[in-house]
């Protein structure tokens, strides 16, 4: 059906990688992508929280940081004008305020002649895993449908439209021709498809075509990762943004209302990664962002000649380059030669400076005064080494990379102070059968792209050791991993207790082995850095259990 009194509309998906309180660096990036699409569209789109960033947990409760974001959307609006893009619509994301009862609000304003147009404040509160939003925020109480070119552009912010209810059931016997919802969706595995299902749903209800803007970029312990896209109510996909990088794509709404057509309004189709090249780009993005937007010039890891420095060195290089990449490797008495030399090449591979900074002496002169015996002595060689990566963070100011994997991290077995230092962890979201998939997925990817492997086959076949004693593997005291990941993900991202995990198939000497360790290891997962979370379940914000417990099953 055709609608006589409305031309078609041409909007711009602006998929852009903000940063948490910068909002002059923000408002420029808007402006530059406003110049670069203004010849080409009526409508320019930006994620949830443009121009603040995304998440700002507690930064919304000062009333400075608030007029200072109004400032700088009043400032963006009369600049847009000053520059004859007055004429376009331009929808950024910020923060408001309730003036009713001084609380902050999660707002999207849209920017026109000049001036703030107009406004709308998110409705529902997501309140759940990496979200606290209700604690923040004030809701919205409103629905609001732009009026541009004639058609009818009904908006929302993120959570609104994964709950039923609310402003999109509003908005559906409002006689709209389009839904425009603007996010700041973080990654986990698996997620697109969950989106792309939900907004399929949403056009059905409100019988138009969806636009989802997300964000894209790393933030402290998340990670977003763009993948917006346009779906009609027959769902089929009308464009699809480029995943885990900057992107400015555009796509016309039809004068056309037939959702058995899309009348030549299929635009620009990235293609989607499969999932473990979804999960590495995740991490690398994560690490690529905190290292850039906290002003570190590079980063420094210990090279063990195991899988788990390995993967995270060769996702630091893909970061920042490898020139930007100082390991260091620390061999004990109790060091293989195959372990040193994976470690140089390791280090060579990637193009990374490499130092080896032997522990011996210094083991030995603690041992002179402490007479360290078993996992002291054993803990002790760990904190050597995290003494001396700190020691280069410090001298060089470079980002000191943890290196444990989410097995590890859920078992405690990683030295507090030791092996666990660093300001980042790129992996910890990673359990460790997935560390050895990103691995022989980074090799293959080479092997594709005509170059040498990155991670040496040994650090990937060799039996896992810390070897901090005389023949010591990981399987002296985990579970293998195969079954020990297995028993995790139940327990952990399951919530499943003892019964569940015997009911599962589980023997009961695994069961009470990985519950002990996992429930003793709190205090450990508390203290331990930041990472980017990949899985629907992470350490940190989405499991909060008390370190101090009597509680057993």
């Amino acid at each position: 059906m055709t609608d006589s009194s409305r031309k078609p509309v041409r909007f711009a998906l602006a998929q852009i990688d903000t940063c948490v309180g910068d909002l002059d660096g923000n408002a420029d990036k808007v402006l530059s992508y406003v110049r670069r699409a203004a010849d080409s569209a009526d409508v320019v789109i930006f994620p949830e929280m443009t121009l603040t960033g995304y998440p700002i947990e507690d930064l919304a409760f000062r009333a400075t940081f608030r007029k200072a974001a109004w400032e700088a959307a009043d400032g963006l609006a009369k600049t847009l004008a000053q520059e004859g893009h007055g004429d376009l619509y331009v929808v950024v994301g910020t923060v408001g305020t309730d003036h009713a009862s001084d609380n902050p609000r999660n707002r999207l304003v849209a920017l026109h002649n000049g001036v703030v147009w107009a406004g709308y404040d998110k409705h529902f509160l997501p309140n759940y895993g990496v979200f606290d939003e209700f604690r923040i925020f004030s809701p919205g109480e409103k629905t609001l449908v732009l009026e541009i070119e004639g058609a009818r552009i009904g908006v929302a912010i993120c959570e609104d439209i994964w709950q039923d209810g609310g402003p999109v059931a509003q908005l559906a016997s409002q006689h709209i021709d389009v839904l425009l919802t603007i996010n700041g969706s973080p990654y986990e595995e698996g997620k697109t498809s969950t989106r792309l299902d939900l907004c399929v749903k949403r056009a059905r209800e409100v019988a138009a075509p969806v636009i989802y803007l997300n964000q894209v970029g790393g933030q402290d312990d998340l990670v977003f990762d763009g993948a917006s896209f346009v779906v009609n109510q027959s769902g089929t996909i009308l464009e699809r943004s480029a995943q885990f990088r900057e992107d400015l794509s555009f796509w016309t709404l039809p004068v056309t209302s037939d959702p058995q057509t899309t009348d030549g309004s299929v635009s620009t189709l990235a293609p989607l990664m499969e999932r473990t090249e979804e999960v590495y780009e995740a991490c690398v993005l994560g690490l690529k962002d905190y290292i850039t937007k906290n002003g570190f010039t590079g980063v420094v890891l210990g090279l063990s000649g195991g899988i788990d420095s390995a993967l995270v060195a060769a996702m630091a290089a893909d970061a920042v380059g490898g020139g930007n990449v100082w390991g260091i490797s620390m061999p004990s008495r109790y060091s293989s030669d195959g372990s040193k030399d994976d470690a140089a090449q390791l280090a060579e591979n990637i193009g990374a400076h490499y130092t080896v900074e032997p522990i011996e002496n210094l083991f030995t002169a603690y041992q002179d005064q402490l007479h360290l015996q078993a996992v002291a002595a054993e803990n002790l060689q760990a904190r050597l080494r995290g003494v001396i990566v700190m020691a280069y963070s410090n001298s060089k100011g470079l980002l000191a990379l943890a290196t444990g994997n989410k097995s590890e991290l859920a078992c405690g077995y990683s030295t507090i102070y030791g092996d666990a230092v660093g300001g980042y962890a790129p992996i910890k979201d990673l359990l460790k059968t997935r560390v050895w998939d990103l691995a022989k997925w980074r090799n293959a990817k080479a092997a594709k792209e005509g170059n040498p492997e990155v991670i040496p086959l040994n650090s990937i076949v060799k039996p896992p050791s810390a070897e901090l004693r005389p023949g010591q593997k990981d399987s002296d005291s985990l579970p293998d991993y195969a079954l020990l990941d297995q028993v995790l993900a139940a327990y952990i991202e399951h919530a499943h207790g003892r019964a569940d995990l015997l009911a599962d198939g589980f023997d009961p000497q695994t069961v009470d082995t990985v519950m002990r360790l996992v429930d003793k290891a709190e205090w450990k997962r508390r203290q331990y850095p930041l990472g980017p979370k990949v899985t629907a379940l992470a350490f940190g914000r989405d499991r909060r259990l008390p370190v101090t417990s009597r509680f057993s099953e």
